[in-house]
């Protein structure tokens, strides 16, 4: 990262640390002697201010004045000389004092003045450079309002190579001070900027919907409280997620079901069209012969009319199958579970279509064990049981035999190697009765068994218009089933094809039947 924020607090501090220093070297460099000397200016107007107020008018000083003068003159480096009016020295504190008083008596006439910092009609304030002694001096000189001639000198020499030396000095300590403040900034970015690290991998990690990324570096202060948003923000964003994936997947389902409820009605569509289109025209063709007195004798218009009527008749049959299975595939038909004997509706039963089987010539074969309970919606089984043995006797054919069976659920049905079919097999054999139907004649095609409960599939289209078969009737016997929740199928057999479906068991008891007679009702035509 080219501007990470460690290396710009690096840079920024460096940068800053090195102008204080060189801003300090500077300053002392260049105005360290001008202050100095702008301090010892201030020194000799102290010290022109007592030598004012305190001489007399005769020139005179008492002894404990001139001591504390010249305390003071010794303790700011400073050296004096008071001159009468004929040039003869009051007082002095001076090494130099003859050649000090003469350069006094050559500044008075104007000979060989210094560098003037400050000029009135009392005193001149100067540097002047003693080329005798080799020395640079700030000089005060001038005339007392006693009229008593003065000079006041500091040397100043010293300031340079002071300034000179604490130059030097300060360059070292810049140099060090740089070095350590790079060290010390080094240790204090890297403990700022690594939890603002570890906020930026989790930031990018939360942007790739990586929710388990939590902040770990803690602490109470605001980039601590930071880091604990974030770990409730990526909280609620997998939650905001995971509810947005479901609501997604939700949708995709309804969108999935709203196109297979568009197809399924288009497909509905075109099949009543269909079914409806040849009842219709047989019927407006014959209706309209009958108005045009095609034939006048009253058998063939008694023919016209059964013609009509049947085929109104399919028509409405197949409109109250179609009701029926709306109602069931909606929900808006309740199911009531009752306690009921199933062998005494499949007697009911197999007495109401007695007279069809003697028309097909088959054979019904029921083992009447007696009553066995079952759970279920009487009205609804009835419906199934109905249309297991409408369609058994539309294709009966061979031995023309027709079996009803109610008996356990059976071992044989479940694959004998798997375990858990073995659980659920034995469950169902204490709590589940099967109920088949079976009849002799060809077989299904295996590619059309799973086919065979959609609404109006036909594996002969020919022969169940010639019954008059809507291919409804399994869609309501699915439907049924599905909503008491329990198994229904279709097996091949050897000569023949079972239909059969399951119910609970109302009754402790197990019926077995091998136990119980046979009971055979031979209806021939």
């Amino acid at each position: 990262m080219k501007q990470s924020i460690r290396r710009q607090l690096t840079v920024i501090f460096i940068s800053l640390m090195t102008l204080m220093f060189l801003a300090n070297f500077l300053i002392n460099a260049f105005f360290l002697e001008d202050f100095y000397i702008l301090r010892k200016r201030q020194v000799l107007m102290d010290a022109y201010r007592i030598l004012n107020t305190e001489i007399s008018d005769s020139g005179l000083l008492d002894e404990e004045e001139i001591q504390e003068f010249g305390r003071f003159c010794n303790s700011n480096g400073m050296s004096f000389i008071v001159l009468d009016g004929d040039g003869r020295r009051l007082y002095w504190l001076e090494t130099y004092a003859d050649i000090v008083s003469g350069r006094l008596g050559g500044y008075r006439l104007g000979i060989d003045v210094g560098s003037v910092l400050e000029q009135n009609d009392k005193y001149t304030i100067q540097k002047k450079y003693d080329t005798e002694i080799g020395l640079n001096y700030l000089e005060m000189w001038g005339m007392l309002d006693k009229g008593f001639a003065f000079i006041l000198r500091i040397n100043i020499e010293s300031i340079r190579e002071s300034v000179s030396i604490a130059n030097e000095f300060i360059k070292y300590i810049c140099l060090a001070g740089i070095v350590l403040t790079a060290i010390i900034v080094q240790f204090i970015t890297r403990k700022v900027t690594k939890p603002i690290s570890e906020l930026t991998e989790l930031s990018k990690r939360m942007a790739e919907l990586d929710f388990e990324a939590k902040y770990t570096g803690g602490g109470e202060d605001e980039i601590g409280q930071l880091g604990e948003h974030f770990n409730q923000m990526s909280e609620k964003l997998e939650r905001a997620y995971s509810e947005l994936l479901t609501a997604n997947n939700e949708l995709q389902k309804d969108i999935e079901r709203k196109e297979q409820i568009d197809d399924m009605r288009k497909e509905f569509l075109s099949n009543v069209s269909h079914e409806l289109k040849t009842p219709i025209a047989l019927i407006q063709g014959y209706a309209e012969g009958l108005q045009e007195c095609i034939n006048d004798d009253a058998e063939s218009r008694e023919f016209y009319c059964e013609v009509i009527m049947d085929e109104a008749s399919r028509m409405n049959g197949l409109v109250q199958k179609l009701l029926t299975l709306n109602q069931l595939e909606f929900g808006n038909d309740q199911v009531v579970m009752e306690r009921f004997d199933i062998m005494d509706l499949i007697r009911n039963k197999v007495q109401s279509v007695s007279i069809l089987a003697q028309q097909k010539e088959a054979h019904i074969i029921f083992h009447d064990e007696g009553s066995v309970f079952v759970w279920g919606d009487e009205f609804k089984v009835e419906e199934v049981l109905t249309n297991y043995l409408s369609n058994a006797l539309n294709h009966v054919s061979g031995d023309h035999r027709i079996e009803i069976s109610v008996r356990p659920y059976e071992t044989s049905a479940a694959d004998p190697g798997d375990s858990s079919a073995d659980s659920d097999r034995n469950l169902r054999e204490n709590t589940t009765v099967r109920i088949s139907v079976f009849n002799t004649g060809e077989q299904i095609p295996e590619e059309d068994i799973d086919l065979i409960w959609d609404k109006f599939y036909k594996v002969d289209k020919a022969r169940t218009r010639e019954y008059g078969g809507s291919g409804v009737g399994l869609s309501i016997v699915k439907a049924i089933m599905e909503s008491f929740h329990q198994q229904y199928g279709v097996l091949n057999r050897e000569d023949g094809v079972e239909f059969w479906f399951e119910l609970q068991n109302g009754d402790s008891m197990t019926c077995c039947e091998k136990d119980l007679p046979e009971i055979t009702e031979n209806v021939e035509a």
